[in-house]
């Protein structure tokens, strides 16, 4: 028998709704809380309905299932995490990006464990939580080291540049398995300071050329 949230339940062929552009906003964010909160298998249609005391119904009709929910939700809050960050130095933005990953990783990085694994399992579900959470983070840094090495603080050929995305988001969510704490923007800074500006041939404090 199928669950109610893998089958729909009977719905008009259209699926133009009245829901505002204000309105999914909040059943998105409702949704994301619920995923923070209980993990994706725990997500049902009754919850989010409940949460935002919208009609199971309307969700129905608007979205179909669970799973193209979560998608909608994950790309309809897209955000730049890391908007404008230009110190003059790769040093400087590389700490500036730690601190703004740290300061949201509390959100973000139970958002990341809660559907990990589903997201293995459903192409779309990990294509939208790349789109939302990985993939403008990765293109902020790397554009922070590339214009360092325009500026030539590091060689244009330096085999470390290319590590530094993976290095500093993937500490972010490695930490609360190794220790069991959030990397927020203190262990971040240090993380930096330590561990990829030393890699980089920089220091904090590397002055413009």
């Amino acid at each position: 028998m199928p669950s109610p949230d893998s089958a729909p339940e009977p719905a008009p062929a259209s699926r133009r709704s009245k829901i505002t552009p204000e309105r999914a906003q909040e059943l998105y964010a409702a949704v994301l809380e619920l995923l923070r909160e209980s993990g994706y298998e725990s997500l049902t249609m009754e919850g989010v309905a409940s949460r935002t005391r919208c009609g199971k119904s309307t969700l129905y009709r608007q979205w179909g299932s669970k799973p193209e929910l979560v998608v909608a939700a994950l790309r309809g809050t897209r955000r730049m995490r890391l908007p404008n960050i230009d110190t003059g130095t790769l040093a400087g933005d590389l700490l500036a990006a730690a601190r703004a990953i740290g300061e949201a990783s509390g959100r973000d990085t139970p958002l990341m464990h809660a559907l990990s694994h589903a997201a293995l399992q459903s192409p779309e579900l990990l294509s939208a939580l790349r789109e939302a959470l990985i993939m403008p983070e990765i293109a902020a840094i790397d554009s922070m080291v590339r214009r360092g090495q325009e500026r030539g603080e590091i060689a244009a050929d330096l085999p470390a540049a290319e590590f530094v995305a993976a290095q500093l988001l993937g500490v972010m969510r490695a930490r609360p398995l190794l220790e069991g704490r959030y990397a927020d923007a203190a262990y971040l800074t240090r993380f930096v300071e330590k561990a990829i500006l030393p890699g980089l041939g920089l220091a904090a404090g590397t002055p413009q050329s």
